[in-house]
């Protein structure tokens, strides 16, 4: 009969119950249906703890198939993560997809079980130096570069980096000094480190070891809720953009023929002469000083008016939308970013392409140039490996079909260097720091979160684009097709807003930057350090377990 350990047969159900508890509280320092109050991002700090414990406790680690176990445990966290935290993509797919019933409800599992393996590769590592080394210690020491490493594989195997753990952190301007040199991985880091101390003061053998993690663990986490009162300096401005929010619907065909053409450009053109509001101010939840609009006495020129990522019926070929926007630039005074449809013919494959777009248009008319959407989203702008998956049209019917854009460049407005992309785009963190890398002063992000309805989403996509504000230090200036449009600061904070759901612009204040940061410059070093110490540490530990097994064989 095999050996098991006292009052162990009966534990399981603690540690399938713990994953499920970490789970939960991986969900609350994250938005979830709206703004989030500050102080649930305080969840982060120790919301992994019951998931290492059910890992590293005796429980598991004594008890055969320890590795196996500690794989499915993880995997079950990752995957009820995913289904909450990005629950969002049922909606949309339900919404927009032209899917079958249940098929967006089946998208969502089966996007949450390919995500979910992150976290259980994660598990399955913890436990692999458990193994290798035969104390819980190392396992923890690790877990923080192991963590760190699998984020990066999600942002570079997958592409979807969404709602990485250091996001939580875009309202603590303490931990969040580290953006600017190791990016969100380094707040992640930081986190999974807490964590681990936390975990520590449960599981390590000796009692000294237990007293001195849980000791250093409080300090810091009281270290790190400090954070949350500090107040970063103002970050000065000398210019002002006007931010367009249309507000249109992103469920119908926006044709705009006669008259609607003219009334809409007529808005198109009141909007960008908008020059104050009384109710900007910062979002609450993100604790940023209120910023008052200043009316001047005379009429002012915008340095920059923007349309968003949006339906609108706008192909850069059209004439009438050429001359649109020479008359909106020339009765303005200002440059304008406009989101748009690109295209451009193929002489070798004899028809056009079309693009994902952002137009670039001097103050005088004149077309400066057009940035076309690199990072395009699968199975919402194109569809990948089509001829593998010759089923996806059929189930995605509203899937456009956009050409994949191939530079990136920075356009020089009024004497002033702007990088802007689209979308999407933004959780992309080593991809945004090549604008600033090309000597940007002033990011702008146009982008249509319509597709998101009322969900989370839109809030947590704000608060990825507020990082790659802190990463980059520069301004960024969110424009939305139905919000949240928003002025962030280089150190993250939302200056200044309009409400979601309503036609509106946005006369936002920000400033330029020439500084480069070390994480703007040299990327994700911090990243790859983890990845490379990670498969160092995987190596030696089946190496070491190896050896075990042959040295018991022999015995």
């Amino acid at each position: 009969m095999q050996y098991t350990p006292p009052r162990m047969k009966g534990d399981s159900w603690k540690l399938w119950g713990a994953v499920v508890l970490s789970a939960g509280l991986l969900e609350l320092p994250f938005p979830i249906a709206g703004p989030m109050p500050v102080w649930r991002s305080l969840f982060a700090w120790f919301a992994l703890l019951p998931l290492l414990w059910a890992i590293l406790t005796p429980a598991n680690t004594e008890r055969p198939r320890a590795s196996r176990r500690a794989f499915l445990l993880a995997y079950l966290c990752g995957f009820l993560w995913y289904c909450g935290n990005c629950y969002w993509v049922r909606d949309t797919m339900e919404r927009y997809g032209d899917m079958p019933p249940m098929a967006p409800t089946l998208l969502l599992i089966g996007f949450s079980l390919v995500l979910g393996l992150y976290f259980a590769l994660f598990g399955l590592a913890v436990m692999l130096v458990r193994r290798a080394s035969g104390s819980s210690l190392p396992a923890l020491a690790a877990a923080p570069v192991l963590w760190a490493a699998l984020e990066l594989a999600a942002a570079r195997i997958t592409s979807v980096p969404w709602d990485q753990l250091g996001y939580s952190q875009v309202d603590n301007a303490l931990v969040n000094q580290f953006a600017p040199w190791t990016g969100v991985y380094g707040i992640s880091f930081v986190l999974v480190v807490m964590n681990a101390l936390f975990t520590g003061a449960l599981v390590l053998a000796a009692r000294r070891q237990r007293l001195i993690s849980g000791c250093i663990g409080l300090v810091l986490l009281l270290l790190g809720s400090a954070g949350l009162l500090m107040k970063p300096p103002l970050a000065p401005t000398s210019a002002t953009a006007v931010l367009i929010q249309p507000n249109l619907d992103v469920g119908s065909d926006n044709v705009w023929a006669g008259a609607e053409w003219e009334r809409r450009m007529a808005e198109f053109t009141r909007l960008a002469e908008e020059e104050c509001k009384s109710y900007i101010a910062g979002i609450p939840q993100t604790g940023a000083p209120t910023m008052a609009m200043d009316c001047p006495s005379a009429p002012t020129h915008p340095d920059l008016v923007a349309w968003p990522e949006s339906p609108a019926p706008f192909f850069e070929p059209d004439v009438r939308f050429q001359n649109a926007l020479i008359s909106i630039a020339r009765t303005t005074g200002s440059p304008l970013v406009v989101g748009s449809i690109g295209a451009d013919y193929s002489a070798a494959e004899q028809q056009w392409r079309n693009y994902n777009s952002a137009l670039v248009v001097g103050a005088d008319g004149a077309r400066i140039g057009r940035y076309d959407k690199i990072h395009l989203v699968p199975f919402g702008e194109y569809v990948p490996f089509k001829d593998l998956l010759f089923f996806a049209r059929k189930l995605t019917g509203r899937v456009s079909e956009f050409t994949r854009g191939n530079e990136r460049e920075v356009f020089r407005l009024n004497g002033h260097r702007f990088g802007v992309f689209i979308c999407y785009e933004a959780v992309f963190a080593d991809e945004v720091r090549q604008f600033t890398r090309l000597g940007a002063q002033v990011l702008v992000n146009v982008s249509d979160d319509g597709w998101y309805g009322d969900t989370s989403a839109p809030w947590q996509h704000l608060n990825m684009a507020r990082m790659r504000a802190l990463e980059n230090r520069r301004w960024l200036l969110r424009d939305t097709n139905n919000g949240v449009t928003a002025a962030i600061d280089p150190y993250g904070r939302v200056r200044q807003s309009i409400p979601r759901h309503q036609v509106d612009a946005l006369p936002a204040k920000f400033g330029f930057r020439d500084d480069i940061t070390f994480y703007a410059a040299h990327g994700d070093v911090f990243a790859w350090v983890c990845a490379i110490l990670s498969i160092g540490v995987i190596g030696w530990g089946l190496r070491a377990i190896l050896q075990n097994e042959i040295q018991t064989k022999v015995r």
